[in-house]
């Protein structure tokens, strides 16, 4: 997890927030920093915020290798198949740092090359400047954050965030633009003319949700075919958990005591071992008091052997924390919002008291498994199927929104086995009524692929959902009510009155809206 900042057609030279906006996304990457102009493209900055997880020595960027000096790469990511690469394509690389096979495959191919070939996550910038070109990119859930600002004058600002960017409308002279999240599953070239300005050649869809991955996979595909659903679930899951422990730092797990956090802090914890890695797998429970997911995470992580960490957190935590929530997340999305205080405060926690960096969590099986509990009210397991469709392509802006930016504001990196390529495109392509909710149960066929196994104690494995906001509540007030208690004393009655000439797109009709606008 790292910061990437990119700014083109203005004079960086001379621009007032061009330093100012570089240091908005500082928490992504404390480790190190670096900006640069270069010549060979005028009126062009580029800057980067690391946070170290593999080749700690030789991993800063803007990258550039003797190989191709003519190219400047700034990628946010972890590419999984990166030794793969190596030997599938006899690449030479320079470094041991995992994102360096992207400048190998874009010298080799172009930058759909690059896209098709990357197992992984990332957000890129990737600088030609023998050709004059600036290619970005983004993996197919948006699990690594991209935004874009593009004007019609030809400015192209691109960053992690989008804070990092807002503040460069001010230099574009009243010209229209559009500041918005770069897309999942797509890439885009500009051409670069002589005075930096930049004009869009190609934006395109590279992916479909639930497509055969390009790649060659971990799993060869032709050993799914000589083995059961079940065994293959089990394989691919614990495969994409393997494949997210390539790191230099500490690794922990978030740990809910749902099925899916739980699942992938068993896993964690056992390959853990089996690769001896010189400490225990810390996991991390948040809640009020006696909440259902502190007393169900205890039971796990007793089960599965973890150090393992209970984090309270009262009304006032909550209350304290809100606005530092609202800034990071960039939404005022009420679920997207609610749910995201634990995971704050749960994530300043393991910076403030832990040393580890690299965290997994369970994000992406409820829309890939059908978790939520709506699923069991579809008409037809058609419809189902495409609801999870619809849920993964959106996922970037709400729950992957919530637990990247809750963790990077704390210098983490979140990893997500269950959005793996190999893993998701496997389990959509089943049967559509076999991923449906069975006997009133979601997540049917997920659960039962693990049972019998041990993994898992029984009554964990066949937990029901619980939404985050519920599961790390008291029993005696929610976490809804002690949000709403916050905004009443701050939003008038008035302000509400006021909202719709105030705003005119998706009116506020609450208070707590309101107040996530403001």
């Amino acid at each position: 997890m790292c910061g990437i900042w990119a700014l083109f057609g203005l004079s960086a030279h001379t621009s007032i927030h061009s330093n100012s906006s570089f240091t908005k996304i500082h928490h992504r990457g404390p480790d190190a920093w670096r900006i640069e102009f270069d010549n060979r493209v005028k009126n062009s900055c580029i800057g980067f915020h690391r946070l170290s997880i593999v080749d700690c020595l030789y991993g800063m960027q803007p990258m550039k290798l003797h190989q191709y000096p003519y190219l400047s790469l700034l990628c946010n990511g972890e590419i999984y198949n990166c030794h793969r690469l190596r030997e599938q394509f006899d690449f030479k690389y320079e470094t041991n740092c995992d994102v360096e096979c992207i400048l190998h495959l874009f010298a080799a191919g172009g930058v759909e090359n690059v896209v098709k070939n990357l197992d992984g996550v990332f957000a890129f910038i990737l600088i030609d400047a023998k050709e004059g070109r600036v290619h970005c990119g983004r993996d197919p859930y948006g699990v690594r954050p991209l935004f874009r600002l593009y004007s019609e004058i030809g400015v192209l600002g691109v960053c992690s965030e989008a804070k990092g960017l807002v503040q460069i409308k001010t230099e574009l002279n009243g010209n229209s633009y559009k500041l918005e999240p770069f897309p999942p599953s797509h890439f885009e070239s500009y051409e670069i003319d002589e005075d930096g300005i930049c004009t869009l050649l190609e934006r395109k869809c590279y992916y479909k949700i639930g497509q055969k991955p390009a790649f060659n996979p971990l799993v060869p595909f032709e050993d799914l075919q000589k083995k059961s659903v079940t065994e293959n679930i089990r394989t691919l899951l614990t495969a994409s958990v393997k494949k997210r422990l390539m790191a230099e730092r500490r690794i922990g797990c978030l740990l809910s005591g749902g099925l899916d956090s739980s699942l992938v802090a068993a896993l964690t914890v056992q390959l853990a071992k089996e690769a001896n890695l010189p400490y225990k797998i810390q996991t991390f429970a948040i809640g009020m008091e006696d909440s259902p997911d502190i007393v169900a995470a205890r039971k796990v992580a007793a089960h599965i052997g973890s150090e393992h960490h209970d984090v309270f957190f009262t009304a006032k935590d909550v209350i304290q924390a809100l606005d530092a929530v609202l800034y990071h997340l960039e939404t005022a999305d009420i679920t997207t919002v609610r749910a995201s205080v634990g995971m704050y405060l749960i994530s300043r926690y393991i910076k403030e008291n832990t040393d580890s960096t690299v965290i997994l969590s369970g994000e992406g099986a409820d829309e890939l498994a059908q978790g939520y509990i709506y699923f069991r009210d579809a008409p037809s397991p058609k419809d189902a199927h495409a609801e999870s469709l619809r849920l993964l392509k959106d996922i970037y802006l709400y729950d992957g929104l919530r637990a990247d930016r809750t963790t990077s504001a704390f210098s983490l990196e979140l990893r997500v086995p269950f959005l793996d390529l190999q893993f998701s495109s496997y389990y959509l392509s089943l049967p559509e009524e076999t991923r449906q909710p069975q006997g009133g149960v979601e997540k049917h066929l997920l659960r039962s692929a693990f049972s019998n196994t041990n993994l898992l104690p029984h009554e964990i494995l066949w937990r029901h959902k619980e939404a985050f906001s519920d599961g790390v509540a008291s029993k005696k007030k929610s976490l809804f009510q002690v949000i709403q208690e916050q905004v009443e004393s701050r939003v008038t009655n008035e302000a509400l009155e006021a909202a719709p000439s105030r705003f005119r797109h998706c009116t506020p009709r609450t208070k707590e809206a309101l107040y996530y606008r403001w």
